[in-house]
């Protein structure tokens, strides 16, 4: 379509979906919303995305005394995009309003009356351009600051945010040394062994990738398959496996891994993962809840299915399409699944606990939980080179949050524990 930006119309989509469809971005990807996009398009149409949700409450400020009427959802998609490449990115007015008129012009009778208005507002919006640097910190949805404030404190709570608008790094774990993995990608090796590297790094382009070499994993949730203090020979099973990051870990640490998850989409990933970096694993598509092992496990890392609230400073689009009636589900779900995983464990085998999230009643009060249910079992302490102290809770398991790691970054939250029966 001559003269049309397909990156841009393709992210106003993805903002339309996460903020009127409450579709995640990776639900939208996942169902084609970029498919037809070279791989440059595809990849600014979701930075032009991120950038636009992550931004959201600074962009509705921006917008609000330009726009007397809430006007179509892909109109005001296209100028809350509009005003992020102004706001965020720095692109020159002319431009950013050019191609704005230009996509609501291609939009059919049904919008585009509304050139005028886009031209007018952004062009507002980049003479006020002033303003957008003394705007707050976006907060967090009430129904998930509220929650966390009362676990963690409006200090905590407000650092947070601040992490969550930074974004996130890359972050790779190694198949080997980890040190010469830094020197080679000019990267920074960190205190619990993963590398960090800025954001936006061509992943496919970094040294040792052909090679298998690496995977990108968080730094955070690289902790939890140390946790598991996998040995060569063990039996672990990866309980909600996809999309790989763990099992790699406990393969590269010469266990013999079952990796089991429920979609079989996610697992095709896992499978390409590990034939890039020549490592074998026995890959099942089941539901946990159904699943019966034909053996016992030495170990058991569960990472159980949660809020993800611990990766929205990577995922903006989660507070958007969450709610508070979510959580009640999924802790249900993580106690029935973690109930079942006990089963499976060898006499004195042991069970890492795990989710991204920074809520306790998925954390901290599913662990007091099963410990009600479980005579016997027990917490046992988790160190790990190069964790801090403070990121330790009463009883030895971790809690990681996105305030941690300030000067180097961040972290996902993450709620990390080992169970022995």
């Amino acid at each position: 379509m001559s003269g049309i930006d397909l990156a841009r119309r393709a992210a106003c989509a993805l903002i339309t979906g996460v903020l009127d469809e409450r579709q995640t971005l990776a639900e939208q990807i996942g169902a084609e919303a970029l498919d037809g996009l070279s791989p440059s398009e595809r990849a600014r149409a979701q930075r032009l995305a991120l950038d636009c949700l992550r931004n959201l409450p600074r962009v509705e400020a921006m917008l609000k005394p330009h726009l007397r009427r809430r006007p179509p959802a892909d109109v005001l998609a296209l100028l809350r995009l509009g005003t992020t490449e102004l706001c965020v990115e720095g692109v020159p007015a002319h431009g950013v309003v050019n191609a704005a008129v230009a996509l609501v012009h291609s939009g059919g009778r049904r919008v585009e009356g509304y050139a005028g208005l886009v031209n007018a507002v952004l062009r507002k919006v980049a003479e006020d351009g002033a303003r957008w640097s003394a705007l707050p910190v976006p907060a967090l949805p009430g129904w998930l600051r509220g929650r966390l404030m009362s676990a963690w404190g409006k200090v905590a709570v407000m650092r947070m945010e601040e992490a969550h608008l930074a974004g996130a790094p890359l972050d790779l774990t190694a198949r080997g040394d980890a040190a010469a993995l830094a020197g080679a990608t000019g990267g920074q090796l960190l205190p619990t062994g993963s590398v960090r590297l800025a954001s936006g790094t061509q992943v496919t382009a970094l040294p040792g990738y052909a090679e298998g070499e690496w995977w990108v994993q968080d730094a955070a949730a690289a902790l939890a398959a140390r946790a598991v203090a996998a040995q060569p020979g063990e039996e672990i099973l990866d309980l909600c496996a996809a999309p790989g990051g763990k099992t790699l870990q406990l393969a590269a640490a010469g266990a013999q891994v079952t990796a089991l998850d429920i979609s079989e989409g996610r697992l095709e990933r896992l499978r390409e993962n590990l034939d890039r970096c020549r490592l074998s694993a026995e890959v099942i598509a089941a539901d946990a809840l159904i699943w019966e092992p034909e053996r016992r496990f030495d170990a058991i890392l569960l990472d159980a299915p949660c809020s993800a609230t611990g990766t929205i400073r990577r995922h903006p689009d989660l507070p958007q399409v969450k709610q508070s009636s979510d959580i009640r589900d999924l802790v249900a779900l993580q106690a029935a699944l973690l109930d079942r995983a006990l089963g499976w464990l060898k006499p004195g085998g042991r069970l890492v606990y795990c989710t991204c999230s920074l809520l306790p009643d998925e954390g901290e009060a599913q662990i007091a939980a099963a410990l009600v249910r479980h005579p016997g079992l027990s917490v046992e302490p988790v160190e790990i080179a190069g964790t801090d102290p403070e990121w330790h809770t009463g009883n030895g398991a971790l809690r990681l949050r996105p305030d941690y790691w300030p000067e180097m970054g961040g972290m996902d939250g993450f709620f990390i524990a080992r169970l022995r029966p």
